[in-house]
């Protein structure tokens, strides 16, 4: 429990981090733990109606959203501090007594349905989709993805059994902020949570990445594609490792926006992209990815691929030059103030690094690190963390208009992938 008292506004909020997620879902009912979350909200409690929860917090201005992702779920509450009892005692009816009503079971399961019909729309989100299960595998719970079967095998049964298993105090964080007394607030959270017992399930641990290394093109046939849409790279890494500082200036210089060094050569110098940028990302549990990305006409598809690849390749040949590391540098230092615009997000940060056993300061030590990343620490990183000859490159859009055959970029014959969506029969 993390309580911080704050009389500027006369508001209370309430962040309840679940560390757990969709990493839990079977294979064959993949949906689960996102309609779990979604139902304990809609569908009501023990004590009112999903319906009667929306009309009693619309009557007040306040708000309780739940949400899920692959490795953790949870609830925020915003209210009015006047009415801070209302919404504790909703929070808690939501986290404990969920009733899962049929109909909004069945509305849940609409409305995911019809995300899936619409998911091969914008060429953008099948890129990054498809890259994805080309890093962690398509199976893996860290990319894949609802299909109509997986919605449709998952029952109320299997909600209240998640449900039950899962959402219990001691896998649970609760942080609250804003008008409130220190001593009261404590009362009140002892008396909606205090009588809540724990389960008799364990986490299970975040699954294991075996990740592929290799050098393929993969392509992805989009006929009515404007645009290609190329993305290039591989595994990534952990916040944790101990050139992490080192890797953020690395990708500023390498894709950074304005200035780096992708920018430069595909958009600046050859016109070949309005949009294309790099990201080496990293997480505290498992690798992110990293990926050069660009949107390109099909006429200069495979001419903007092989600049992206150059480019990629120089980072551990080509020292960054004292202007390349300045923007390297500023680009992250610059930014940083972002990352106190709103005591949420600062709140949200703090129980993230505490769960994950990180000093309350960790950010600020990321800042003195990347202060100090010479030139040489940058060449060093590239050179460890950025594989040119084992990379995938994936491209969506209209094969009979590219300017080469992707087989010219000498990974060999492209490899058709499928996205044609199941169908609900």
């Amino acid at each position: 429990l993390y309580l911080l008292e704050d009389h500027s506004l006369p508001t209370v909020n309430v962040y309840v981090r679940a560390n757990f997620g969709s990493y839990l879902d079977s294979a064959d009912k993949v949906g689960l733990a996102d309609i779990c979350s979604d139902v304990m909200r809609s569908g009501g409690t023990q004590k009112w109606t999903g319906d009667q929860i929306d009309a009693m917090l619309e009557a007040i201005g306040a708000s309780v959203e739940t949400f899920a992702s692959s490795t953790s779920s949870g609830i925020n509450l915003n209210i009015l501090s006047d009415h801070t009892d209302v919404g504790l005692e909703v929070l808690a009816e939501v986290l404990r007594r969920p009733v899962f009503d049929p109909d909004k079971i069945e509305l849940s399961r609409m409305q995911m349905n019809s995300s899936i019909s619409r998911r091969n729309d914008r060429i953008g989100r099948i890129a990054g989709r498809e890259f994805r299960k080309l890093i962690y595998g398509a199976d893996s719970p860290y990319a894949r993805h609802t299909e109509y079967a997986t919605v449709s095998a998952i029952t109320r049964d299997d909600l209240v059994a998640f449900h039950a298993d899962y959402y219990h105090p001691e896998h649970l964080m609760i942080a609250v902020w804003g008008d409130f007394d220190t001593k009261t607030m404590l009362e009140k959270i002892k008396n909606y949570f205090g009588d809540w017992q724990p389960g008799n399930t364990d986490l299970p641990p975040l699954p294991k990445i075996n990740y592929d290394w290799r050098n393929k093109v993969y392509y992805i046939e989009k006929p009515d594609a404007s645009q290609s849409y190329i993305k290039i790279g591989h595994i990534g890494g952990l916040v944790t490792d101990a050139d992490y500082a080192d890797r953020i200036v690395m990708n500023s210089i390498l894709g950074g926006g304005f200035g780096s060094r992708l920018m430069d050569a595909v958009r600046t110098r050859l016109g070949l992209a309005y949009s294309v940028y790099g990201s080496y990302s990293s997480n505290f549990s498992y690798p992110g990815t990293f990926s050069a990305t660009a949107s390109t006409k099909p006429e200069s598809t495979v001419k903007a691929a092989r600049e992206m690849i150059a480019q990629i390749a120089s980072m551990a040949t080509d020292p960054p030059t004292d202007a390349e590391m300045k923007k390297g540098r500023d680009g992250y230092l610059n930014s940083f103030v972002f990352n106190f615009d709103s005591k949420a997000e600062v709140i949200h940060r703090m129980v993230a690094l505490d769960y994950y056993g990180m000093p309350d300061d960790f950010i600020q030590q990321e800042k003195k690190q990347v202060e100090e990343v010479s030139g040489d620490a940058v060449v060093a990183a590239a050179g460890k963390n950025i594989r040119s000859e084992e990379m995938v490159v994936l491209v969506v859009g209209n094969a009979d208009l590219f300017d080469e055959p992707l087989d010219s970029l000498g990974l060999g014959a492209p490899v058709p992938l499928d996205v044609t969506i199941p169908d609900p029969n």
